[in-house]
């Protein structure tokens, strides 16, 4: 995260810029909070007398395959509910290996792994991608393990779903839901062989973009209240043939980039026989921007080009590096318009190939290098959020506020791109607040969790909660909740976490 564009931000700060005030929602309810995002009703078609086939039939459907999905899917299916996962694309992990969405953000505070992230870390390394230790320790800490490579993420998911009994459906697209006296009781997909419905007792919302909710008439606000903007997309991709170490000196030595630490980096020179290669991060950070300046002057780029550029070393990819970038300003795309968020990939598109031929033209380790891959899925970082039984507020994490029914914890700050301040501030070390599970159920209807960053909150509160390890385990949670919610003839909007189990439980507060 780069201090001068992905702004964790003070309080003070953040209200006077944002204009979300603690007043504007009533702590602890749902009610009460500003009306300026709320969405209007989105479209629809009435399912319910409609003669298409039910494909399946199960106990819990879980909507979207992403990290909050996945887990979502895995942890109800070994909790013994027969459960069925709908994933648009055909891998699963969603902005993580589809959207190339890595490294994985830290939680910032020690403890936040839940089962179900011990056990992809554990898969992971058992495919030979163990993180640096060195770059756990000093750059991240708390949630997830730095990078997923994409690749063997998504064969790591296949694994984990396989293994526990869960029924994918990839290539399926969510078009709607049947809903009868305020349950969903089956969802309309698009497939290859025309529309169907999946039949379930309990829906999961892990679409993201809180899909299946809205079909379900479930209220739901999108952007900030202030902007009415949504924070801006990206379109990531690789460059490989980079000689890493030129890279480094180059923005060590020559462009003095104070955040590359030689002492640090040496201990993870580059290893041919290991695929090893030191650490690297870069940015358009002060040091660094009037190099970046001096394209925009020569006209190899556009001011929109260096709104936000970020690229480092991925684990296990000598010679390739991440772009965190091109980011397309958020004043002209909106992730919630659905021919906004069409264009914004062709504008993309051409940012990243210039900052390409920026990068080999003029940083030394990019002479050879060429664009290897590029994202299949635009980098949503928010866009619509349920109005659920709790509403998670920026106070929320400046109070470190826990919960009795907390899924799991998170100190990784409020994360705005399109708020630029200097001043950055964020929660003390050992400090966090927790996740309620009063914040992935509704009001209007019984049989829905969502999970994953859609559930309910204000756009400050999930600039914090919207990264993949917190994700990660919400759908464990999810899953969980929805097995124990059917076997115990619980609806799962009438379950209370604290009430299940300790053992069961993914998460417990600690008070």
């Amino acid at each position: 995260m780069e201090s001068s564009f992905s702004i964790p931000i003070s309080r003070r700060d953040f209200m006077k810029l944002a204009g979300i005030t603690a007043a504007g929602v009533i702590a602890g309810g749902s009610g009460g909070h500003s009306a300026e995002a709320a969405a209007p009703k989105t479209p629809g078609v009435d399912f319910g007398e409609a003669e298409l086939p039910v494909l399946l039939e199960t106990d819990v459907c879980v909507a979207g395959g992403g990290s909050a999905g996945a887990a979502a899917a895995v942890s109800a299916a070994r909790s013994g509910a027969k459960t069925v996962l709908v994933e648009r694309g055909i891998m699963l992990g969603g902005l993580q290996t589809m959207g190339c969405v890595y490294p994985c953000m830290p939680t910032y505070i020690d403890g936040s792994d839940t089962p179900y992230i011990q056990e992809l870390n554990r898969r992971m390394e058992k495919h030979g991608f163990s993180p640096d230790p060195g770059i756990v320790t000093k750059t991240f800490y708390g949630g997830g393990r730095s990078v997923y490579v994409p690749e063997t993420l998504s064969l790591v998911y296949d694994e984990m779903c396989s293994d526990a009994g869960v029924s994918i459906l990839y290539d399926t697209a969510l078009v709607g839901v049947v809903t009868e006296d305020g349950k969903i009781t089956e969802c309309v997909v698009q497939t290859v062989e025309g529309l169907g419905k999946i039949r379930a007792k309990t829906f999961i919302d892990a679409t993201g973009d809180a899909l299946l909710s809205r079909f379900a008439n479930v209220p739901a606000e999108k952007g900030s209240s202030k902007t009415g903007r949504n924070q801006p997309m990206s379109l990531r991709f690789e460059m490989t043939g980079v000689d890493v170490n030129k890279v480094f000196k180059f923005f060590s030595e020559t462009l003095k980039d104070g955040r590359m630490d030689p002492e640090f980096v040496k201990k993870f020179k580059y290893d041919h026989a290991h695929g090893r290669q030191p650490y690297l991060e870069f940015a358009k950070i002060k040091q660094n921007e009037a190099f970046f300046k001096k394209g925009v002057a020569s006209g190899e780029l556009t001011e929109d080009d260096i709104l936000y550029i970020q690229g480092f070393s991925i684990l296990g990819k000598p010679g390739t590096l991440a772009l965190n970038c091109p980011e397309m300003p958020p004043l002209e795309y909106s992730s919630t318009s659905a021919v906004s968020r069409s264009q914004s990939v062709s504008f993309g598109r051409r940012m990243m190939h210039r900052l390409a031929v920026f990068f080999v033209k003029n940083i030394p380790g990019f002479e050879k290098a060429f664009i290897s891959r590029e994202a299949t899925m635009i980098g949503v970082r928010e866009s619509w959020r349920i109005r659920g039984k709790y509403y998670l507020e920026e106070e929320d994490y400046w109070q470190a506020h826990h919960f009795p029914d907390a899924v799991c914890r998170t100190a990784y700050p409020i994360d705005i791109h399109d708020v630029k301040l200097d001043f950055v501030k964020k929660l003390e070390k050992g400090q966090y607040y927790e996740i309620p599970y009063r914040a992935m159920i509704t009001n209007e209807i019984s049989n829905l969790i969502v999970a994953g960053r859609c559930i309910s909150g204000s756009f400050a509160a999930q600039a914090s909660f919207r990264i993949q390890p917190t994700c990660m385990s919400m759908g464990e949670a999810a899953g969980i909740a929805a097995a124990w919610g059917l076997s115990h003839d619980v609806e799962a909007n009438a379950i209370r976490w604290e009430d299940i189990p300790k053992e069961d439980r993914s998460y417990s507060s600690e008070g």
